[in-house]
């Protein structure tokens, strides 16, 4: 027997293992990082035993943000129908911040090779509970939109802020960088100092406090068109 058989031979190639690989691989440097000869490098495989599972890049990344979305808690029915997606948007957002590549990928144009069935579920899941929650159709179309924009934009917001803050930084001490950007305001924006300093007094994890207060507003607002069994007005 070959005793030089790796842990690769052994193990086989399906499509779980190929999709855990690019997802640590984007996670660690990046989804621009990600090639199918690079995905096959570190799964000790050729490239084209991985199109054997997915046919083309395109078909890889739409499998990879599914994965993803099926990391999101969808709680039961116990719950009242804010907490329930208090609870599913604050997952979401959690597990959007841990792979930061996916949410422009939901956002981009899907290559449609893939079959979806998390992102669809979580998508079925939402609508289902506002409208058991009494949402009449055309309001749990307005409900949804608001909800599913919160996790989506406030997490790209918040990662494209951590990133451009990283690169402004570059070595840099966070207080020297506030300091010095507040002194070149001077007196002539004296709010957009006060919120400098506020952004320097966050305490950490603060991304998840200020996301909570965002859908907070938005579900509270939604429920007195949901009493009233009528669409929320425009505004």
């Amino acid at each position: 027997m070959d005793q030089t058989t790796t842990d690769h031979d052994r193990v086989p190639l399906t499509r779980e293992r190929i999709l855990d690989a690019a997802i640590r691989l984007a996670d660690e440097e990046g989804i621009e990082a990600l090639s199918m000869r690079r995905l096959a490098g570190a799964l000790g495989v050729e490239a084209m035993s991985i199109y054997y599972h997915l046919p083309n890049k395109g078909s890889l990344v739409d499998a990879m943000a599914d994965q993803v979305f099926g990391e999101i808690e969808l709680p039961e029915d116990g719950d009242g129908w804010q907490e329930a997606i208090r609870r599913c948007a604050a997952s979401a957002h959690t597990v959007l911040i841990a792979h930061p590549w996916a949410s422009r990928l939901v956002m981009a144009p899907s290559s449609r090779d893939a079959p979806q069935p998390a992102r669809l579920r979580y998508m079925d899941w939402l609508l289902g509970r506002l409208r058991r929650a009494g949402f009449s159709a055309e309001l749990a179309y307005q409900a949804y939109h608001a909800v599913d924009a919160h996790v989506l934009g406030f997490t790209m917001w918040e990662l494209g802020h951590t990133a451009g803050l990283r690169q402004a930084l570059a070595g840099r001490e966070m207080a020297a960088m506030v300091a010095a950007f507040i002194g070149e305001m001077g007196a002539g924006h004296p709010h957009l100092a006060e919120h400098a300093r506020l952004h320097v007094a966050a305490p950490s994890g603060d991304g998840d406090r200020e996301f909570a207060f965002g859908l907070g507003l938005i579900l509270e607002g939604l429920e007195p068109a949901r009493a009233a069994g009528k669409p929320a007005p425009p505004r």
